[in-house]
């Protein structure tokens, strides 16, 4: 499984695999980084807009002079565009960082970040983590994100994971590979959570970095009775 990332960030990764602490696994966009926001407005600097009248890009993206929606090659041109310079737009999720940086302190447990993104993009997203105080390893993949967890858990199957997340299809595949994993739905744009299809049964969905928290928390407590 590749993900483009360097060679330090690559043992940094194995050495997470191999620890038993619990492992906190984050989506980026959308749960530590805004997306929608900054994608909104750098669409705006490029004559188009994003309208929320459904949960998907393609059909919902116009160019502002006409009116006229953008095909589907255009918005990957948009995407590929937004990747190879988010490090302008994107800012943290309110909460993310303090929040983390409590967990991580007061639970002793491993954090990793899990982004579904292309693996070319992963040095930019790196810098733009540590610029922003989140020095965690990051896994940038295509693959499906149970995949990715596989491989962080296999040298200790059965240690805690709590796995955060703004979309349902990602929760599917953690949970079909960790069941009983903790599985927390956080967005950071809220007006888009109505839009949202149903969560996967087992998901529980938190408004806050803060109600993530206190999730976590009442999880490890209870593994621990």
């Amino acid at each position: 499984m590749a993900f483009g990332m360097t060679p330090a960030e690559r043992n940094r990764i194995e050495a997470l695999a191999r620890s038993e602490r619990p492992l906190i696994i984050c989506d980026i966009d959308e749960v530590v980084l805004e997306f929608v926001s900054p994608f909104m407005a750098f669409l705006e600097s490029h004559d188009h807009e994003l309208r929320t009248d459904s949960f998907q890009l393609t059909g919902n993206v116009y160019f502002k002079k006409t009116g006229e929606p953008a095909d589907k090659a255009t918005i990957s041109e948009f995407l590929e565009r937004f990747f190879n310079e988010h490090d302008s737009w994107q800012k943290p999720a309110e909460g993310a960082r303090e929040t983390l940086a409590t967990i991580e302190a007061k639970h002793g447990v491993d954090i990793v970040y899990l982004t579904a993104m292309p693996p070319r993009h992963h040095a930019r997203r790196r810098a733009l983590l540590d610029r922003h105080g989140f020095p965690h390893p990051m896994i940038a993949t295509e693959e499906a994100k149970g995949a990715a967890v596989a491989t962080l858990i296999r040298h200790h199957p059965r240690r805690p994971v709590a796995f955060i997340d703004d979309l349902p299809p990602n929760h599917v595949s953690v949970l079909e590979t960790v069941p009983d994993a903790l599985a927390l739905h956080l967005m950071a744009y809220r007006p888009l959570r109505a839009l949202l299809p149903p969560m996967p049964k087992g998901v529980r969905t938190v408004e806050s970095w803060a109600e993530a928290a206190e999730a976590i928390a009442e999880h490890l407590s209870n593994l621990a009775c």
